[in-house]
């Protein structure tokens, strides 16, 4: 993590203007998985969408209140995808405000046919938390076009990191959620996280000329294309490294783990091991690697 990164520490609940007709207001989640907590984002200068109200928390429900001038409302509630800590507050604020809730669908929407299976056969768990719960008024798809008075946000479906995910662009900025931050590389957990369509992701941004990411973690990301670029990099180098593992004999994705990832704190394990499971299941998808018996989380893996 960078000095710009460290130094990133807003105060909880208090609204800043990071464009003219955007606001973040930080909630009050810091975690290991969230770093200083989720930033949700007001767009518009009369009726605002809130992007990311965040997990549930009267304190943050608040601040998002009290950022909103007399002569504004909250007419749209979008959310980026179905973890604990993006989307519970949407159906209290929707309820405060009577704003309709936007997103791609459920928490099981925009899942992979290999994700779903792995789901049917009971691997769950893992990662951020899911909410069972979320259930949007409008469901919205890839290039749909959310807008208000003064301002359109443009859908862009990046699964990856989650199959419901979708980033949104304003003009040359995207608000990208989880998919892209400057802190952190983001968590791909199976069977919610796919890391095959969270390259693809990355690659549909990249094609874009974006000024800056604002992300649902952490500080504005000034370089889109450049941590874009290095994401993927980071992947195809944690791919080598599996790979060359592989080659010296069979391994399951907790061995991979703790012999790849040896600078990662303990609590994290869990977390790397789900992210090798995801690498796991991109090779046995581009046939370079194959489990022996089902396709599993505690399956032994061998090269081709």
């Amino acid at each position: 993590m960078d000095a710009q990164m460290k130094a990133f520490n807003p105060e909880p609940g208090k609204a800043e203007f990071l464009e003219a007709s955007v606001q973040r207001v930080l909630a009050p989640n810091p975690s290991p998985m969230t770093f200083r907590g989720t930033n949700t984002y007001l767009v518009g200068t009369k009726d605002i969408a809130v992007i990311d109200p965040g997990p549930t928390s009267e304190p943050h429900l608040e601040a998002i209140m009290r950022a909103l001038s007399p002569e504004q409302s909250i007419s749209h509630i979008v959310v980026t995808h179905a973890h604990l800590d993006h989307s519970p507050l949407a159906a209290r604020l929707a309820q405060e405000t009577d704003a309709k809730i936007y997103g791609f669908g459920g928490p099981k929407a925009g899942r992979s046919t290999v994700m779903q299976s792995l789901a049917d056969a009971g691997l769950a768990g893992g990662g951020e938390g899911v909410d069972e719960a979320f259930s949007p008024d409008v469901t919205v798809a890839d290039g749909d076009v959310i807008a208000g008075t003064d301002w359109r946000l443009e859908v862009l479906h990046t699964p990856g990191h989650f199959g419901n995910h979708i980033s949104l662009a304003l003009d040359d900025i995207c608000f990208c959620g989880d998919h892209v931050m400057g802190w952190a590389s983001s968590l791909v957990s199976p069977p919610d996280g796919d890391l095959t369509d969270f390259m693809m992701s990355c690659e549909k941004l990249r094609a874009r000329p974006w000024r800056v990411f604002h992300p649902g973690h952490g500080a504005p990301v000034e370089d889109p294309k450049a941590r874009l670029s290095w994401l993927i990099e980071h992947r195809k180098g944690r791919e080598r490294e599996i790979v060359h593992a592989l080659q010296a004999a069979p391994a399951t994705a907790k061995a991979l783990a703790a012999q790849i990832y040896t600078d990662t704190p303990q609590a994290l394990l869990p977390a790397a091991e789900r992210n090798v499971f995801a690498h796991l299941i991109d090779l046995v998808g581009k046939n370079v690697a194959c489990s022996k018996g089902s396709l599993c989380e505690g399956a032994m893996f061998e090269l081709l």
